[in-house]
């Protein structure tokens, strides 16, 4: 029913605090383990192809996976539930920002809040990790998965080569094992 589709993204668009990464958990939850639209599989690669897209990484999952739901209208209902808490939030906080920037509680709050949204990006991140080099059906190390990953790491920390070079160059890097792979 489109109904819950658009419930369940505005759910995620109202507790997903500290940007798309922050969402990741949340946004898991829902979508694989609640509601079984995606499978882990799909979901790292909503992931994936989320980061290379233009625009805010929770918006292009709510299209995606609203799409591959209800097609184009699901696209739309979905986008739209996790676009308006936060349009109204957004209001919110600017209007009481600007009134009240100088008060020492809400510059308390803002503090508190940045070690949990690094908490909630990390959870995301290793959540991503793991299904990028552990095997989903066998549980099994993806020992392709953890050398890109590793050489990745390496390129971006080291070189600090642009994130987008750095994807591309990983698909192509899984493209070439896995031919090579299948070759032998």
């Amino acid at each position: 029913m489109i109904l819950w589709l658009f419930l369940a993204f505005l759910q995620i668009g109202a507790l997903s605090f500290g940007g798309g990464y922050a969402a990741m958990p949340l946004l898991q939850s829902i979508v694989v383990d609640h509601y079984h639209w995606v499978s882990m599989a799909d979901f790292t690669n909503l992931v994936t192809i989320s980061q290379m897209t233009p625009g805010p990484i929770s918006i292009n999952a709510a299209t995606f996976v609203g799409e591959q739901i209800f097609g184009m209208g699901g696209a739309i209902v979905a986008t739209l539930g996790v676009v308006i808490p936060s349009a109204i939030f957004v209001s919110i906080l600017a209007w009481l920002y600007e009134k009240y920037t100088d008060m020492e509680l809400l510059q308390g709050i803002l503090k508190f809040l940045r070690p949990i949204v690094v908490a909630m990006i990390l959870s995301a991140g290793i959540t991503i990790l793991m299904s990028a080099i552990f095997d989903q059906a066998t549980k099994n190390v993806h020992w392709r998965g953890l050398i890109i990953f590793i050489v990745a790491l390496v390129v971006l920390r080291k070189w600090k080569t642009d994130p987008i070079v750095v994807m591309i160059g990983c698909g192509v890097a899984e493209l070439i094992s896995q031919l090579v792979f299948h070759l032998l």
